[in-house]
């Protein structure tokens, strides 16, 4: 399938009850990414099948589901999302070291993230 949804987001108020919630209820291994950010990883190596995710704190703590989609060339489907009907979220936006990503409304409101298979470069 070209263009997999490669990774999934989790988000509310309290990361810390969510990540206890998932883990109750699924049975999931959540790490936490790290100690100034309110998010944990959801691995899918060690869960044998599906995909990695996220669950953590949103920034304004609303609640949100954002599935994220791996393309050649963000801007260029930021673009096309656009050209469609949608709205851009959120622009081009880079983690040094981890994950260069951007997010969509579609024509119905819905949050999609796109994501590079290109790992950015560490500060």
């Amino acid at each position: 399938m070209p263009n997999p949804v490669v990774h999934f987001e989790i988000l509310g108020k309290d990361h810390e009850a969510l990540q206890q919630y998932y883990r109750d209820l699924f049975d999931w291994n959540i790490t936490q990414a790290s100690p100034e950010f309110p998010y944990g990883i959801v691995s899918a190596e060690e869960q044998g099948t599906g995909i990695g995710g996220g669950v953590g704190s949103s920034m304004d703590g609303s609640p949100q589901t954002t599935v994220y989609v791996e393309v050649a060339d963000i801007q260029a489907s930021l673009d096309r999302a656009v050209e469609l009907g949608g709205e851009i979220a959120m622009p081009v936006t880079v983690i040094p070291g981890m994950v260069i990503f951007a997010h969509f409304k579609d024509i119905e409101g819905n949050l999609i993230g796109l994501v590079s298979s290109e790992m950015p470069p560490a500060e």
